[in-house]
């Protein structure tokens, strides 16, 4: 099981974009261009929904200063995985540092999860940043134990921002991170025992934006985002649109496919994909 997720990309501007890793996964997998975000719009509640699977009202955070978080009642999928099977291998690689540590500790993925690789993207440079990410997340999913893995790329976001568009720089931003997608997916099929395996890959984004590239607000623009998924399992799901989807149903479908059991009483706000929302 590997999610990515690209942080603050619109789906609009992703199909005006040269995205071919993602347009071939998508092209064979199951694709969404218009499910819904937290309220609001922004990084931290949003992240933390995509990472925990409820909505803001239980995990808390609000905003992206992550006062009020309660992650140890609603932990992320990562460490609900390690906390029910600890023979699972699980690692966590990203450049937006709140999501790996927090000041009074319990940020968004705990300690619970085996390998965290962690590189600060305000520091590195964003490009830069993601393409460690990237680079050494393909390396553990190659050559290391991978059962199931999260990997944050910041770049698009992180561009908009820093130029108030969504203009040229924004998307030579969305098509790095398609190339650092590549890099990922290539990793998988590397791996001895792929033949053996059965790998689901989500990608999403956490938020869309204004064209000044900003965001937070309630306008379609900044609440629309993508979910694509690729891998033999979504062979037999419905096709998308068959009803809502939501951000908090990508950790509900990661969960399902590494086995565990996802409906009523598992706490989580979120269903797996390719349902139809509300089927059993």
């Amino acid at each position: 099981m590997l999610v990515i997720g690209i942080d603050g990309v619109r789906p609009d501007v992703l199909a005006e974009v040269p995205t071919p890793v993602m347009d071939s996964l998508a092209a064979g997998g199951w694709y969404t261009p218009s499910a819904r975000t937290t309220t609001p719009s922004v990084s931290g509640p949003a992240w933390s929904s995509m990472l925990t699977g409820v909505w803001p009202g239980k995990h808390g955070v609000l905003d992206n200063g992550f006062e009020g978080r309660r992650y140890a009642e609603y932990p992320d999928f990562l460490t609900i995985a390690e906390r029910e099977r600890p023979a699972l291998a699980t690692f966590a690689a990203l450049d937006w540092m709140p999501l790996a540590t927090l000041e009074g500790g319990g940020p968004a993925l705990s300690g619970a999860i085996d390998t965290l690789i962690a590189v600060d993207g305000y520091e590195l440079g964003w490009a830069e940043a993601d393409s460690v990410v990237a680079a050494r997340a393909a390396r553990q999913l190659a050559t290391g134990d991978a059962d199931a893995a999260f990997v944050y790329l910041g770049n698009p976001d992180e561009t908009s921002h820093r130029h108030g568009s969504i203009g040229i720089e924004y998307r030579d931003a969305i098509s790095l991170s398609d190339r650092h997608v590549g890099w990922l997916l290539e990793a998988l099929r590397t791996r001895p025992t792929y033949a053996e395996e059965d790998w689901l890959v989500l990608i999403s984004t956490d938020h869309g934006r204004r064209e000044d590239g900003g965001h937070g607000g309630e306008s379609p623009e900044e609440m629309t985002i993508f979910i694509l998924a690729g891998g033999p399992a979504t062979r037999s799901w419905a096709a998308a649109g068959s009803g809502p989807e939501y951000i908090v149903d990508v950790p509900a479908t990661a969960l399902e496919h590494l086995g565990f059991t996802v409906g009523a009483g598992a706490g989580l706000d979120g269903e797996p994909l390719g349902r139809g929302r509300g089927d059993p």
